[in-house]
């Protein structure tokens, strides 16, 4: 589980691809320790299991099933992607709850400006979850905890202030990037048990 507060980003160093796996190697200031293989990092807001550590070096094995669910893969060497550590008992939560499930993914159709802050415009690969969408609602973008700010019928729209922009790869988005989006856990269990 993990809270969408990124404060570390990792440059993906080598990719080494098979008919349906990737294993990748990423190099990062994340402070881990040896006996933190095995655990989860939140990567892109994809939760992934670190198989091995070498000096700053993560590795990681990316399944087909979250490779076909995210934008996993599509990565290039030399691509930052947000990093996040697994939360703990008594950790301060800023964002919101997130699993590290990705849902679908999204296409960046437009990005605004107000003032210094991006305003992203976003259209779902799956369109049948657009019945999760909220305004004000949470929801997680390649792992960074954001809020709704208007929805369509065809699009949504998301305001991402310069600090966010500062720690996170959202500020290196152009228009038909992949994300990775994550809807509301809340969202999801109270609508299946009010239908």
């Amino acid at each position: 589980m993990f809270n969408g507060i990124i404060f570390n980003t990792g440059k993906v160093k080598t990719l080494v691809k098979s008919k349906k796996s990737i294993f990748i190697k990423i190099q990062s200031k994340l402070a881990v320790k040896n006996n933190d293989i095995g655990s989860s990092i939140s990567c892109n807001g994809v939760c992934l299991t670190v198989v091995k550590i070498i000096k700053n070096y993560l590795f990681f094995y990316i399944s087909e099933e979250t490779l076909r669910k995210s934008n996993l893969q599509f990565l290039k060497v030399d691509e930052l992607i947000n990093l996040e550590r697994s939360i703990t008992f008594g950790q301060k939560i800023s964002g919101h709850f997130i699993q590290g499930h990705v849902d679908t993914t999204a296409k960046i159709n437009k990005i605004d400006f107000t003032d210094k802050s991006w305003i992203l415009r976003l259209a779902l690969k799956d369109k049948k979850l657009k019945k999760f969408l909220e305004e004000k609602a949470s929801i997680s973008i390649n792992g960074v905890s954001l809020t709704i700010s208007k929805v369509t019928n065809d699009f949504f729209e998301i305001y991402v202030i310069p600090h966010t922009l500062k720690l996170t790869n959202l500020r290196y988005l152009k228009i038909n990037n992949i994300v990775n989006v994550e809807l509301d856990i809340l969202s999801k269990y109270i609508y299946k048990y009010s239908n």
